[in-house]
C-alpha cells in the first residue's frame, strides 16, 4: 500500500485532494499517495472529481527513468494520462464554457466527463482545459471511461497508419493487451481478418474478440505461415505509439478519435475488457499487475467504486468482467455532491449544482 503524507504546509482551511507521486525513478514502491491542495480552475480549464483513472505502461517506463532524456521527471512527479469523473469546477470567464456555436454553457458542474491530461490523472481532482475533456456517453461504464484515452488514440493512429482494406489480413501485436485488443477490434470493423499475437492463455480470450490467435515467439514466421498461407496485407506493431499518445497533450484530432471510439465501446462495436480494478491505496500493487504483462485488457484504479450486484467483492476492489460490465441492474456512480466536496468559494464551482432559483451576476460570480 502507498504511503500517504502531505505535499504541501497548507492550513487546515485549505481545502485538500489525494495524489499519487514519486520522488525519485524507481519501481512501484516509490509511488505515495499524498495530500495536495484542490486545484482551482483558470480561463478554459475544468476542475474534475476523479472517479476512475487507467494505468498505461509507458508510465512505468517514465517512472523507471528509462525516457528521462525524452521526457525527464520533475519531482515530485505525478503519474497517469486517462481518467473519467465528475466535473467540480468551470473557469472563471463565461466564454471558456461556451460551445462552438456559442449557444450557452457546454460544461456544468456535475458533468460526466472522460478524458487525458499530462502526468497527473492518477488524483481525486485534475485541472485540464476544457479542449481535453469529452462528454462520457451514458451507457459506458466509469472504469472503461476513465481508462480509454491512451489505448483509444494509440490504437486508431495505429490502424490508420496500416490503412487496412475490406478483405485484407492483418497481424496485430499483442492483442490481448489494452492496445492491441482496441486495433484489432478496429481492424475488424473495416471488414479485415484479424490475426493476434499473445500467450496461450489468452487464446480463449482473442477468440471471443473474433481474433485469431497466434504464439509469438521464436518460430512466429511459421506459425503465421500455417495461419495464413497467402501472408498478411498489414502489420500492426502498436508498441511505442503509446508514449506519443500518452506524454503529448491531447489535441484537438486526438479528441475527436476517443468520441469516436468512446461511442463504438458504448454501443458494443468495441469492446474494452477491464482486467482489474484496484483502490487507489493500492497504486502500488496495480502497477505490479501492469508490469507482469499478462492482463486482458486495462487495469484502472477506482477512487469512488461502482459496486455490481452479484460478484465477488473483497473491500472495495472490484473485479469486473464483460458479463457484469454493463447490467442495468449495476449500482450507479454516486452523485456529484456525494463524490464532490464544496471545496469552491462560489455555488458555479461547487460539488452540487448552484442553486438555479437565486438571481445573480454571472459576470461578477463567475469571475470571483
Amino acid at each position: 500500500m502507498a504511503h500517504e503524507h502531505s505535499d504541501s504546509d497548507a492550513g487546515e482551511d485549505v481545502a485538500e485532494a489525494r495524489s499519487v507521486r514519486f520522488s525519485r525513478y524507481g519501481g512501484p514502491e516509490v509511488l505515495d499517495v499524498v495530500r495536495t491542495d484542490v486545484p482551482v480552475p483558470g480561463a478554459g480549464e475544468v476542475v474534475v472529481g476523479v472517479v476512475a483513472a487507467g494505468l498505461n505502461p509507458v508510465e512505468t517506463s517514465i517512472r523507471e527513468g528509462r525516457l528521462q532524456t525524452k521526457w525527464p521527471a520533475r519531482f515530485p512527479a505525478g503519474q497517469g494520462s486517462d481518467f473519467a469523473g465528475l466535473i467540480a469546477g468551470v473557469g472563471p470567464h463565461p466564454e471558456v464554457a461556451q460551445d462552438r456555436a456559442g449557444a450557452g454553457p457546454r460544461w456544468r458542474v456535475g458533468d460526466a466527463v472522460l478524458g487525458h491530461t499530462v502526468r497527473g490523472a492518477q488524483a481525486s481532482f485534475v485541472r485540464v482545459p476544457v479542449a481535453a475533456i469529452i462528454p462520457k456517453p451514458e451507457r459506458l461504464s466509469w472504469e472503461v471511461a476513465g481508462s480509454l484515452y491512451t489505448a483509444a488514440v494509440t490504437a486508431w493512429h495505429a490502424v490508420q497508419a496500416a490503412n487496412p482494406q475490406p478483405g485484407s489480413t492483418v497481424l496485430v501485436h499483442a492483442a490481448a493487451g489494452g492496445v492491441g485488443g482496441i486495433a484489432a477490434q478496429l481492424a475488424k470493423l473495416r471488414g479485415a481478418t484479424v490475426i493476434g499475437t499473445a500467450s496461450p492463455e489468452s487464446f480463449d480470450h482473442l477468440r471471443q474478440l473474433g481474433v485469431i490467435p497466434v504464439q509469438y515467439g521464436p518460430g512466429l514466421e511459421e506459425r503465421l505461415a500455417r495461419i495464413a498461407p497467402d501472408g498478411v496485407d498489414a502489420e500492426l506493431d502498436h508498441r511505442g505509439y503509446d508514449a506519443i499518445a500518452t506524454v503529448d497533450s491531447a489535441n484537438e484530432d486526438d479528441m475527436a478519435v476517443l468520441a469516436k471510439v468512446a461511442d463504438l465501446v458504448a454501443d458494443r462495436q468495441v469492446v474494452v475488457p477491464v482486467a482489474a480494478i484496484y483502490p487507489f491505496d493500492e497504486v502500488q500493487d496495480a502497477y505490479r499487475e501492469l508490469e507482469i504483462g499478462h492482463a486482458h485488457g486495462k487495469i484502472v484504479l477506482s477512487l469512488h467504486p461502482v459496486g455490481y450486484p452479484h460478484q465477488k467483492v473483497h473491500g472495495i476492489d472490484v473485479r469486473e468482467s464483460e458479463a457484469t460490465r454493463d447490467r442495468p441492474d449495476r449500482e450507479p456512480a454516486p452523485p456529484a455532491h456525494e463524490v464532490l466536496p464544496p471545496v469552491f468559494g462560489h455555488p458555479h464551482h461547487q460539488g452540487h449544482p448552484p442553486d438555479r432559483s437565486v438571481p445573480t451576476d454571472p459576470d461578477r460570480d463567475l469571475a470571483e
